[in-house]
């Protein structure tokens, strides 16, 4: 049931931002994320997700988490950011949950046009790249051959160019920690659990500092990750292709018989046929290497295995009682902590 949203009261607000080695960008961004939501009067928290950070995150950190509100969770090795957005949503404790990157590329000052779309109805308000002319034209045809083919299923629809940064009400929350699966495809989670979704353009920043960890490999496998846990067309597609080979070879083979009882020829092309059974043989390979993906993802699933291990939780409270004072500069350093 859908809470009322037009009493000042409501709602409380929680940020999740998945970190991994965000150590130059941490302090910016909560000195302009603590600003904004100060300024929308309510009761907040920011949980920071640290995702097993190399570099000096934690120590980063660590001013931080005595002002009120500032929450971390550090899992006790690198899981994929699509575990620490599942750690995220199971802390946050708000009416409503921000997702967003912590390199400033998700602008802290859209939050009030997203809450004024929750006010309005929606519960969900997914923020959708109006451009991607800064991207190479090799990733823009990754994307639009990705989104293509996961939309070919009936049984989900992404919307295009859409991302992780998006305000979630409570119900939506709720039924995102109730799916039990292991191989989490978060993009294709937020499109299955359904509710009234308002999609909302915008102009993604530049990082303010560093580089993306997100490398060409990583993105293949988040890619082959969505397809296989909400689409089978790749099996599909497969076995059409088989029957679309397997009918003329079945034709040739056919000609080739009747032409030696009629005239007695023998059969010629040997170099033809090592050259068609190498392709075939190829083709079987790639159909099982496929297959196998599919049969990973069970592997995965039935081993039962936690999705994310937390090794230490610091910080409480809520903010939002009074301007949030932002903690001096400190000279960081790498520190390591244990669970």
């Amino acid at each position: 049931m859908d809470r009322d949203r037009s009493t000042p009261t409501a709602p409380r607000i929680s940020c999740v931002v998945p970190a991994f080695n965000e150590a130059g960008n941490l302090d910016a961004l909560l000195r302009a994320l603590s600003a904004e939501l100060d300024a929308l009067r309510l009761a907040w928290e920011i949980v920071i997700v640290d995702d097993g950070s190399a570099d000096a995150t934690p120590a980063a950190l660590r001013p931080w988490l005595a002002v009120p509100g500032i929450r971390c969770l550090q899992l006790s090795r690198n899981f994929g950011k699509e575990a620490a957005l599942t750690a995220g949503l199971e802390e946050a404790r708000g009416d409503v949950v921000v997702l967003m990157d912590a390199d400033l590329q998700h602008p802290p000052a859209l939050i009030p046009r997203m809450l004024e779309a929750w006010r309005e109805g929606a519960q969900m308000v997914c923020m959708a790249r109006a451009s991607r002319a800064d991207e190479s034209a090799l990733k823009r045809l990754g994307t639009r051959l990705f989104y293509g083919l996961v939309n070919r299923s009936d049984r989900v629809q992404l919307p295009a160019d859409s991302g992780d940064f998006r305000l979630l009400d409570r119900c939506v929350v709720d039924a995102l920690r109730a799916l039990p699966e292991r191989n989490r495809f978060m993009k294709g989670l937020y499109a299955w659990v359904g509710f009234r979704n308002v999609v909302l353009p915008y102009a993604p920043p530049p990082r303010h500092t560093g580089r993306s960890s997100f490398s060409t490999r990583r993105l293949a496998a988040l890619a082959v990750t969505g397809i296989t846990a909400f689409t089978n067309a790749p099996l599909r597609w497969w076995s059409a292709l088989g029957v679309l080979l397997a009918l003329p070879a079945f034709a040739f083979g056919l000609f080739i018989v009747v032409e030696h009882f009629l005239t007695g020829h023998d059969v010629p092309g040997w170099a033809t046929l090592v050259t068609g059974l190498m392709f075939s043989s190829g083709l079987q390979l790639l159909s099982i290497g496929i297959l196998g993906e599919y049969i990973g993802r069970i592997f995965d699933e039935v081993k039962q295995r936690p999705l994310y291990i937390v090794g230490q939780r610091e910080g409480g409270g809520w903010g939002g009682g009074a301007a949030t004072v932002a903690p001096a500069a400190q000279a960081t350093g790498t520190r390591v902590l244990t669970a």
